[in-house]
């Protein structure tokens, strides 16, 4: 159902939260009021920038039941974005049958009680919206995009999917057929292909690495009576957060989510707990495996328990490597070797552990070059001593992406979320300025550190089998 499903999107520079507490107090990040010169200079000591930081009325409530809602009030649009987002992604998926939660998006769609499948696409796209779906390892969202006078309708439309699917067997059979087409697409994708079985090696034995859209046989197992049972675990009030951006009013939301949502209940003795990884089941592994493909598919990197300590210098550290033509991946490995066209690093932080990639594409010919050079990074000086001049320019970079990430509605609907799954509260841009601001020299090369443990690297080669 999603258009840009979370498996199959590209992964260029990539920063994916994936957070299951929507309150987390524990290393809950603090502020650094100590910005470079140069960051309160170019982007946050103006009027105009101060106005440019500003994401407008940020609002957060509670229904009688919990399910918690929090707006953003943007009064120069004229329309609503609209998410439901559930705690439960992939690595809720219960042995057996991988990819449920993935399927479940799919299936909510196929009838409801109110509305078959032609109806539930048409009822908004016939007043000019549209609604999209999207599964994460750890999260679920629906979301429709309306014009304002149309946002009861995307109550009515997303609640009824929620709380009221029917899975009519004939639907679930050729949603089956669907979702195995899409991990077809995957498989016909070395590039993501090489990432699904990195993740399978680095979580054994755990659903972290099990891939999102599950597997043939895992899809065809799942019944109606397996996707009821796991929305009544899962898509309860605990586990639920509506976002809301655009011309709205919160009072008015609090209504609409209380008539809509309000009837959802759950028993809180039977809230499943979420298996966390046990990083001592990580064992570094070296492979690489003979592919149908042109080109040689290289992908390193590690997991490291979660340090929210090192957070921002990842953030500035993964930007220095991968955002833009002139990143340090990009200019070492393509633009002063010409060894790929495209390489990249991915960040992905889960509760209780970040993860870090390194991908390229190269001829089978210059892998070791390729290997080499990506490990004379992180044993140069570039991230060991990284230039103070790369670092601004990171951080501009970031600062600049964040502004002009506000101005998409679908986008800050995602930032409130992610904020509230990660930090456990809203952060105001400034707020995130300032804390990108306070990143340094010393704060990169420290970041980097904690990822290059030589004992924990773990490299994934396809390699042409012609």
């Amino acid at each position: 159902m999603p258009a840009v499903p979370a498996s199959t999107g590209k992964r260029i520079f990539q920063i994916t939260f994936f957070r299951g507490a929507l309150n987390n107090k524990k290393n809950k990040l603090t502020l650094q009021a100590n910005p470079s010169l140069s960051v309160r200079k170019n982007i946050a000591s103006t009027a105009a920038a101060e106005g440019r930081l500003s994401a407008g009325d940020i609002r957060i409530g509670n229904l009688h039941n919990g399910l918690r809602l929090v707006s953003n009030h943007v009064p120069y649009v004229h329309s609503v974005t609209l998410g439901v987002w559930i705690n439960a992604g992939s690595r809720e998926d219960p042995e057996g049958l991988e990819g449920i939660a993935h399927f479940v998006e799919h299936a909510i769609f196929k009838g409801t009680r109110k509305r078959d499948y032609v109806e539930i696409a048409r009822c908004i796209e016939q007043t000019g919206g549209y609604i999209d779906a999207w599964t994460t390892k750890e999260q679920t969202c629906l979301y429709v995009r309306c014009l304002k006078e149309h946002l009861p309708l995307a109550f009515d439309l997303l609640a009824d999917l929620c709380c009221n699917p029917v899975f009519p067997d004939e639907e679930l059979e050729k949603e089956k057929e669907v979702v195995l087409e899409e991990i077809s697409s995957i498989e016909d994708s070395p590039e993501e292909l090489i990432f699904e079985e990195f993740d399978l090696r680095s979580f054994p034995a755990h659903q972290l690495g099990t891939p999102i859209l599950g597997t043939g046989s895992s899809v065809a197992r799942i019944s109606a009576d397996d996707l009821r049972g796991f929305m009544r675990r899962f898509y309860i009030p605990e586990r639920m957060l509506l976002t809301a951006v655009g011309n709205v009013d919160h009072d008015e939301l609090l209504r609409l989510a209380e008539a809509s949502f309000g009837g959802l209940s759950a028993d809180p003795a039977d809230a499943p707990v979420r298996q966390l990884f046990d990083l001592k089941a990580y064992v570094p592994f070296t492979a690489t495996l003979k592919k149908n493909v042109c080109q040689a598919q290289l992908l390193q990197g590690t997991v490291v328990p979660r340090d929210d300590r090192h957070y921002w210098g990842l953030m500035v550290l993964n930007t220095m490597l991968s955002s833009g033509m002139s990143s340090i991946l990009n200019l070492e490995l393509r633009e002063k070797r010409g060894l790929v066209y495209q390489a990249y690093s991915s960040m992905a932080f889960l509760d209780e552990l970040t993860s870090f990639n390194i991908y390229a594409g190269t001829d089978k010919g210059k892998t070791a070059k390729t290997l080499d050079t990506i490990a004379s990074l992180f044993a140069g000086g570039a991230l060991r001593d990284p230039d103070p001049e790369e670092i601004e320019s990171a951080k501009a970079k970031m600062l600049g992406s964040m502004i002009m990430g506000m101005e998409k509605m679908t986008r800050r609907m995602s930032v409130l979320a992610q904020d509230l799954f990660y930090f456990g509260s809203y952060l105001s841009p400034s707020e995130k300025a300032l804390l990108i601001g306070s990143v340094n020299a010393s704060d990169v090369a420290a970041a980097a550190a904690s990822l290059e443990v030589p004992a924990l690297l773990s490299t994934l080669v396809y390699k042409p089998s012609r």
